[in-house]
């Protein structure tokens, strides 16, 4: 490991020099992957550079000690702990990293089990997503939304960019149940609902190539609120990917231009995710790998409204703060499952060393 650091040091050490560089700032990609490689190495260096001293202070501490000096037990000890704790953080730091975790995403939600009632909760959840989205400075665009009668929504994707996108909500995936008296029941019976989360990365321009010939597009009138415009122009576009059969409509946008952008972006990282899993048989498949048939049974989290609580069920944790959640204030939940990830992680290299 420590000539693993030293080799990391010395890359800093070069990106740096190279960032000093005047003729990099005429390079928008050579900047930006320097940037991010500078980020990325930082903390590890960082924390490497602080291990070695504090190693350093437990050598002359103890040479102290040796020499008969009693003063220096508590230094020893205070030391000692702390080689431990950076020693900890520095195996956290090199555990290999997600590659798509620096990545926007395509955030899709589905109303599964329960009907109305899980349509109503998937528009909450949407809702969760964005002001979450809000709170960490990302952006959102909606790029279909297919909503119900009373306001519920049936299926929705949409872009969420920003940094590290992925890396907070790839933990969201899967399928999130609701126990809560509907708007709707008049007996005042407890229901239990589910909608299902799809979060893919979304792909880069070199990661998925896409033929035109491949290509079906057709216009049509956008549905939905929107005024008189919605219905007498054909901007929504529907996309079809003929090879896979795949098909990605976006009608939010009143340009037909953007809303062709925003459909090749969705369509380019399913594909992707698609290629991804390409052990499965069917993207039907896939799409189950990631968010379950929707069943009651299957969840990741549950949100009982009765009682005021959030439980995660992949780490046994519970918050009674049900209204600040879906107010967006999912930093809790996803700190504890990014550092349950990491425990996870690092035992798995412990194990293999």
């Amino acid at each position: 490991m420590q000539e693993k650091l030293k080799a990391i040091a010395l890359r800093l050490e070069e990106v740096e020099q190279q960032l000093m560089d005047p003729t990099v700032y005429g390079d928008a990609a050579r900047l930006r992957a320097l940037s991010r490689e500078q980020k990325e190495l930082t903390p590890v260096v960082e924390t490497y550079r602080a291990w070695e001293a504090r190693k350093a202070d437990l050598e002359a501490a103890l040479e102290l000690a040796a020499e008969g000096d009693e003063g220096v037990r508590e230094e020893i000890a205070a030391a000692r702990e702390d080689i431990a704790h950076l020693a900890r953080q520095v195996r956290l730091l090199l555990l290999p990293k997600d590659p798509d975790d620096g990545k926007s995403v395509v955030l899709e939600v589905r109303a599964g089990a329960g009907g109305e009632e899980a349509a109503l909760f998937a528009h909450s959840l949407l809702r969760m997503y964005r002001m979450y989205a809000e709170r960490r400075g990302w952006q959102v665009e909606t790029v279909s939304c297919n909503e119900t009668e009373l306001g519920g929504v049936k299926e929705a994707s949409c872009l969420i960019e920003g940094e590290g996108v992925y890396s907070r909500l790839k933990f969201e995936k899967g399928v999130h149940r609701v126990q809560r008296v509907p708007e709707t029941e008049t007996q005042g019976r407890l229901q239990t609902s589910t909608v299902t989360v799809a979060v893919l990365p979304e792909a880069e321009d070199v990661a998925v190539r896409i033929d035109p010939k491949d290509l079906q597009i057709d216009t049509f009138r956008a549905s939905g609120a929107g005024g008189q415009h919605v219905n007498k122009t054909e901007s929504a576009i529907r996309i079809t990917h003929l090879p896979t059969g795949l098909v990605v409509e976006c009608q939010d946008e009143r340009s037909q231009y953007k809303n062709k952008d925003r459909a090749l972006k969705i369509l380019a990282s399913r594909l992707l995710e698609r290629e991804k899993e390409a052990q499965h048989s069917a993207i039907a498949a896939q799409r189950r790998s990631q968010v379950g048939s929707g069943d009651r049974s299957e969840r990741i989290r549950t949100y009982n409204f009765p009682q005021g609580r959030v439980t995660d069920h992949r780490i046994g944790l519970t918050l009674y703060k049900i209204d600040a959640v879906m107010d967006g204030a999912l930093d809790e939940l996803i700190d504890a499952l990014a550092a349950a990830s990491q425990a996870e992680k690092l035992k798995g290299e412990e194990n293999d060393g």
